[in-house]
C-alpha cells in the first residue's frame, strides 16, 4: 500500500470555473481530498501560444488537443481578448473548494508569466511576483496559503526562500522520486519539496501507444509498487474533457489498495528523519518540452 497525494494545478479562468468544480464532485464520490493551487492573478493563456518556437513544444500540443481541452476563449487571452482577473471573477469556485475540505495552496499571480521567465528573474521580480498571488489568496479566502506548487515546475533559489519566509512547512515546486530539503548557496532550507513523481497526463497520451481514453491504464501500470507517489493533474483537464477517465483512475488506485490525499497528508507521514537536502537542478521529463525543476536529492 502507498499513499498518493493529489494535487491539482489550477491554471486558468475555464479551469477555475468548470474544471474545479467538476474534479470536486468526483472526489467527493470517491472520498478524497485533494490539494488545489490557484492561479490567482490574470489569464494570459495566449501568450503561451510564443512557445511554438521551443524544440518539442509542437509535438507535445499535437498529442493532446489544446483547443479543445483549454477552449478557443481561453487561447485568446492576453492576445485578442483582454486577461480577465482570475482572482476576482472566481472567487466563489475557489472558496467552495476550501469549504469542501480540500487544501488550498498558491500555483502562480501570472500562470504564463511564472513560466516562461521566473527561471532567469531576479530575487526583487520573483518576491513581486509571490507576493501578489500570496496577498490575493488572503482576499479569496481569509487566511493564508498552506503550500505553493510552482506553474510549469519552474522555480527559482528566491522563490524557495520566500517559501521559507512564509513559513510554509512542505510545496512542490518540481518534478523527482523523493521529498528533500532545498539547498540554497550551501544553506539547508527549512521547508520540505515533495516533486511530482508521476508522469501527467498529458506526456502519457500520444506516446508508446497510451490514448486518451487508456490512459488511467498507464498510469496504473506504474503504481503496482508500495512506492509513495505525487500526482500532479490539471483542472482543464481531467476537470474537463478527461474527466471520465481520471474517474477510472482513482478507482483504480483504490482497488490497488493506496491511499488517496492531499500534500498535507503526504508531508504528515514523511519519516521525520532521512531526508536530503539538495540544490536546484535542471533537466528534461519525457512527454514535456523544456527544461523542469529536478530533484537532485
Amino acid at each position: 500500500m502507498a499513499r498518493i497525494a493529489l494535487k491539482v494545478d489550477v491554471d486558468t479562468l475555464r479551469g477555475t470555473v468548470e474544471g474545479v468544480p467538476r474534479l470536486m464532485e468526483i472526489l467527493r464520490r470517491h472520498r478524497v481530498s485533494a490539494t488545489f493551487l490557484f492561479s490567482l492573478g490574470p489569464d494570459h493563456t495566449g501568450w503561451a501560444l510564443k512557445r511554438v518556437f521551443r524544440p518539442g513544444f509542437l509535438t507535445k500540443v499535437s498529442r493532446t488537443s489544446v483547443v479543445r481541452h483549454y477552449g478557443l476563449r481561453t487561447l485568446m487571452y492576453g492576445v485578442l481578448l483582454p486577461a480577465p482577473d482570475i482572482g476576482r471573477r472566481a472567487a466563489e469556485p475557489m472558496r467552495a473548494c476550501a469549504a469542501a475540505g480540500h487544501e488550498c495552496g498558491l500555483h502562480a499571480w501570472d500562470h504564463v508569466l511564472w513560466h516562461d521567465q521566473v527561471r532567469h528573474r531576479d530575487e526583487a521580480w520573483t518576491r513581486r511576483q509571490m507576493g501578489l498571488a500570496y496577498d490575493r489568496f488572503g482576499e479569496v479566502f481569509g487566511r493564508a496559503p498552506s503550500t505553493h506548487g510552482a506553474a510549469g515546475w519552474q522555480i527559482n533559489d528566491a522563490a524557495w526562500r520566500q517559501i521559507d519566509d512564509w513559513g510554509m512547512a512542505y510545496a512542490s515546486d518540481g518534478r523527482g522520486r523523493e521529498a528533500f530539503h532545498p539547498m540554497v548557496n550551501g544553506q539547508r532550507l527549512r521547508h520540505v519539496q515533495m516533486p511530482t513523481s508521476l508522469p501527467t497526463f498529458d506526456e502519457l497520451i500520444g506516446l508508446d501507444g497510451v490514448e486518451e481514453q487508456t490512459v488511467d491504464r498507464a498510469l496504473l501500470a506504474r503504481t503496482e509498487s508500495d512506492q509513495d507517489q505525487v500526482f500532479t493533474l490539471h483542472a482543464e483537464l481531467e476537470g474537463g474533457e478527461l474527466a471520465p477517465v481520471f474517474d477510472r483512475l482513482l478507482a483504480g488506485w483504490k482497488a490497488q489498495g493506496h491511499v488517496l490525499g492531499t500534500m498535507r497528508d503526504h508531508h504528515d507521514a514523511l519519516p521525520a528523519i532521512g531526508t536530503a537536502a539538495a540544490p536546484l537542478h535542471w533537466g528534461t521529463v519525457p512527454g514535456r518540452s523544456g527544461e523542469l525543476a529536478l530533484s537532485a536529492a
